[in-house]
């Protein structure tokens, strides 16, 4: 399959930056345990012009285990460095890349060249980079076979990361009220992360801290016109996680993952900005994690039966979350809703249906149905435009049928005042929200238990 797309065309850069800096390398990683933190560098380079040096720290907590193997953690911090590549070969997209730390078998180069390549589906779509999964780039490896895979002793104790958003604040409120035993999991804490952990009961300190540090030099290049674009970050808070799991024994990571996450983000295309939080990643890491690293762990979304919508009922219950969730990236770093942005609508579209414009002013500090510049912007997210905006948001038919409630609730606000002169059947569109409230998708991977807690939890609401 070819990626295309004209309006930002990169493709001449891509050919030239292949041609200049033609190999990449995963040179080394290195990991360093002291009582303060275990601390895993990675040295990646570019054709050895441009080296980089980017690093992962887990501050130490009184609940790890000090029974830690070490052939499992150097496999384990070898895979983070696997995906954090995937950041800095990106710079010039060297046709080859070689690993010199361990061998790797053809199943596993076949295996990472399609997280690779479908996870850069956006970046290369936005580049306008023409590419194939067979011509992108080949991976070479050297060094030494894997560490032989390991097993983890089954315990009942999950692993929850925690985003500060209304999807993982959900999970963590379902787990605690069913009495799952859990721990959040944080890369990189922000105020909201921090404070949807803490309302779940964990403060810092019992908390799972992770420090995910970038090279500066890749930046700098980025300013120098390298390329630039999208990475599939879940799929390296993926082993993250995994690395997570065997510090603290946990059997269960627990992803917050919907149905949603499944739909692309280019119609009629595998284009998608959500990939690695995919039922098919999912699936591909299960079956990666067990079979070349350590078996005795579950990795599985939660949320994946569930669609959007019947998230955002869940989490309009849980009102302690209301005044901390935050879902907008504009506004992460002044931990604030932007109102201007495809998240900021998105979230407002997807709880409007079961709070009061009070509650939802409240949360966002402003009526984004009065914001008439999210016009083209609401377009999109309806599937009016080429593409869905490249954020994580939901399916276009999860909006249209926001949209339709809006309007037969009376909602007031100008950005909606074309669709009040459409004439909605209003028995089609309940059905439909009813449709969309009781869904249960039956593609996810989540054991029993928790399957059971699921159609526990939308039982319970299904009398909206």
């Amino acid at each position: 399959m070819y990626h295309t797309l004209t309006s930002n065309f990169r493709y001449p850069d891509y050919l030239r930056l292949r041609k200049e800096f033609p190999v990449f390398t995963y040179q080394s990683y290195t990991i360093t345990r002291n009582p303060d933190e275990i601390t895993i560098v990675f040295h990646f380079h570019l054709s050895g012009r441009y080296h980089f040096y980017p690093a992962i720290q887990f501050p130490m907590r009184s609940f790890y285990h000090s029974d830690l193997p070490e052939p499992l953690l150097h496999n384990l911090a070898f895979h983070i460095g696997m995906v954090e590549l995937i950041s800095y070969w990106k710079l010039s997209c060297a046709p080859v890349v070689e690993i010199i730390p361990f061998d790797l078998s053809e199943a596993q180069k076949q295996w990472w060249k399609k997280l690779y390549f479908h996870g850069l589906g956006e970046f290369f779509y936005v580049n306008g980079i023409q590419s194939s999964i067979d011509d992108f780039m080949d991976i070479h490896t050297e060094g030494s076979s894997l560490p032989v895979k390991q097993h983890q002793a089954i315990t009942d104790h999950c692993l929850v990361p925690v985003g500060g958003g209304k999807d993982s604040a959900v999970s963590l409120e379902l787990l605690k009220q069913y009495g799952f035993p859990f721990r959040p999991l944080i890369v990189n804490p922000r105020p909201a992360s921090t404070a949807c952990a803490q309302i779940a009961g964990y403060g810092p300190e019992e908390s799972i801290l992770v420090v995910r540090s970038l090279d500066p030099l890749m930046l700098q290049l980025n300013d120098q016109g390298f390329l630039n674009g999208h990475t599939p970050f879940s799929a390296l808070l993926a082993f993250i996680s995994a690395f997570a799991a065997v510090l603290t024994h946990a059997s269960f990571i627990v992803l917050s993952n919907e149905s949603s996450a499944n739909e692309a983000s280019v119609p009629n295309t595998d284009i998608n900005h959500q990939y690695s939080k995919s039922v098919i990643f999912e699936k591909d890491f299960r079956l990666y994690l067990n079979t070349y690293i350590v078996s005795g762990i579950e990795y599985f979304s939660l949320l994946r039966p569930l669609n959007e919508l019947q998230i955002a009922h869940l989490f309009s219950k849980y009102s302690s979350f209301h005044p901390v969730f935050k879902s907008c990236n504009i506004g992460s770093k002044t931990n604030s809703w932007c109102g201007n942005c495809s998240k900021c609508l998105f979230t407002w579209l997807m709880l409007s249906p079961f709070l009061s414009q009070p509650e939802l002013h409240q949360i966002f500090g402003q009526n984004l149905a009065d914001n008439t510049q999210l016009t083209p912007v609401l377009a999109s997210l309806k599937g009016d435009t080429p593409n869905k905006p490249f954020e994580c948001v939901g399916t276009i038919e999860e909006v249209n049928t926001a949209i339709q409630m809006i309007v037969l609730q009376g909602i007031p606000g100008d950005l909606f005042v074309e669709f009040r002169n459409t004439q909605y059947d209003q028995t089609k569109v309940k059905q439909q929200f009813q449709t969309l409230l009781t869904r249960f998708d039956t593609d996810h991977c989540l054991p029993q238990q928790f399957e059971w807690l699921i159609r526990k939890a939308l039982n319970d609401r299904k009398n909206f």
